[in-house]
């Protein structure tokens, strides 16, 4: 019995969404902070690969496989862009609730 490819790899996204909601919404708020710098840092990483995926050309042709790879590139660059600059928000709004309140 053959199991369909597109059944196959949309069995484990299934998965894996599930398994990310359960490990999401069982971090505690004292370690969200420490992960979210964390996963920032590997966005940084994921920048740095996806400018060079959408600068360097792929190939002796510079045909539809260069402009692939630069859209791609483009569009992991953005996605990554949102990721960082959300997780820093996320941050320092985490940061400021364990801030003192000044008294008037």
């Amino acid at each position: 019995m053959e199991i369909d490819l597109i059944v196959f790899w949309f069995s484990i996204f299934v998965l894996a969404v599930f398994v990310g909601y359960y490990v999401v919404w069982s971090v505690t708020p004292a370690l969200h902070t420490p992960l979210m710098a964390v996963t920032n840092a590997i966005s940084s990483v994921i920048i740095v690969g996806a400018l060079i995926a959408a600068a360097v050309p792929v190939g002796p042709t510079h045909g539809f496989d260069n402009d692939l790879a630069k859209g791609f590139g483009f569009i992991a660059v953005v996605l990554a862009s949102v990721n960082i600059f959300g997780g820093f928000l996320v941050t320092q709004r985490m940061l400021a609730m364990y801030k003192k309140k000044e008294k008037k």
